[in-house]
């Protein structure tokens, strides 16, 4: 018996397959078993033989071109999200905080790199109250990190007391984070450390428990459009306001000395990033 015409039928139409091979090939389908493409074509005819091959290699192609779409976009997403792109060292810290190499703008662990004022993203030519991003030109006229309103403009307070990442130097610039005023303690309470010249350049080496050290170079404050100090002492903030002088910002300072400090939040220090392990 004549077996119907099943073409109109989608169980029996030409279906889209994995692979295509030569004509005088077997042809897979998705599910179903090969015939050879002699009989595809002697069954429903060249043309449309042709056509199912011309869609299912668009299929093909329209697959691959989606997934390197979006192997793509994941790509650029993750890298707006600030992966951490610099070098890091860990010194077997009890936090397993990671430090960065640099400094936030070097280009080596001896090169100052760029000056920040406390929550500012970008480095600048001036460095004072005037030009400070969160106050109205002096110290008792703050917009932003203020837990006492006699500092606040017009009264204003946020009781924000830790730099939001927006704000974040090393964030923008660097990746990970500011380190605050307490692992800024636990870098002097857990590693062994030595005012040193390194390459040319005085600063002081931080030896964890593991062996691993850290580099700190003693690159002085700007102050108004001048650097002072560099060669002598370093400056470097960390993310914690000071609660009780909210118009000041805790940082850490090294010379043959090493110690926590607060100071005006307007001037320029340097800025060393870190990270969770």
């Amino acid at each position: 018996m004549r077996r119907p015409d099943t073409r109109d039928k989608q169980s029996d139409r030409f279906p889209r397959f994995f692979f295509i091979y030569p004509l005088s090939k077997t042809i897979r389908y998705y599910g179903a078993q090969g015939i050879t493409a002699t009989e595809s074509c002697a069954r429903h005819g060249f043309r449309e033989v042709f056509m199912d091959i011309v869609k299912s290699w668009f299929s093909i192609v329209g697959k691959c071109v989606a997934t390197v779409l979006l192997v793509a976009i994941t790509f650029l997403v993750t890298g707006c999200e600030k992966e951490p792109n610099g070098d890091w060292v860990d010194l077997g810290l009890p936090s397993g905080l990671l430090w960065a190499t640099r400094n936030v703008g070097a280009s080596s662990p001896e090169d100052y790199g760029d000056y920040f004022a406390w929550g500012e993203t970008s480095p600048k030519s001036v460095y004072d109250w005037s030009t400070y991003r969160y106050c109205n030109g002096d110290y008792n006229q703050l917009t932003k990190y203020c837990s006492d309103s006699s500092y606040g403009y017009n009264g204003f307070t946020d009781n924000l007391t830790t730099l939001q990442l927006g704000d974040d130097a090393a964030t923008a610039n660097y990746g990970g984070r500011t380190p605050t005023k307490e692992e800024w303690e636990e870098l002097m309470d857990h590693t062994t450390s030595q005012w040193t010249t390194q390459n040319g350049v005085n600063g002081r080496r931080f030896t964890g428990s593991n062996g691993n050290s850290l580099f700190l170079p003693a690159a002085g404050v700007r102050l108004g459009s001048s650097l002072y100090y560099a060669g002598s002492y370093g400056y470097y903030w960390s993310s914690s306001l000071s609660t009780s002088y909210p118009y000041g910002a805790w940082h850490f300072f090294l010379s043959d000395d090493q110690y926590v400090n607060c100071d005006y939040r307007y001037v320029g220090f340097t800025v060393r990033a870190v990270r969770q392990n």
